[in-house]
């Protein structure tokens, strides 16, 4: 059994996973449920980082997934960050690295600069 917090609402329920049959108790909505069952069979994760900007007030350039990536991806994902230079200027929402490591997931600049 895995006891877990589920983080989709402010409620915090409590959740016990059945890790076999993945049947969840604890949770108040249907949300918790697919919540539990996520962290069980594929954690994923927000990604959020810099990367190196030139010809800016600043030489780090925030950016973020724009959408979860699993949790196995996110020490090579971070990895690539590393190589990443980008050029001044760069609009929020710029895609930097379009489809990272082959999981459907963009990198985007998250400040205008």
């Amino acid at each position: 059994m895995k006891k877990l917090i589920c983080i989709t609402c402010p409620r915090g329920c409590h959740l016990e996973i059945d890790e076999e049959t993945l049947d969840v108790k604890g949770n108040a909505c249907p949300r918790g449920k697919e919540y539990g069952i996520n962290e069980i069979t594929n954690p994923k994760r927000t990604i959020t980082s810099t990367v190196k900007i030139v010809g800016a007030e600043i030489n780090r350039l925030p950016v973020k997934t724009d959408k979860p990536i699993a949790k196995s991806l996110m020490f090579d994902v971070m990895k690539e960050l590393d190589k990443i230079c980008v050029s001044h200027p760069i609009t929020r929402g710029t895609v930097i690295i379009s489809n990272v490591l082959g999981s459907d997931v963009n990198i985007i600049a998250c400040r205008d600069l």
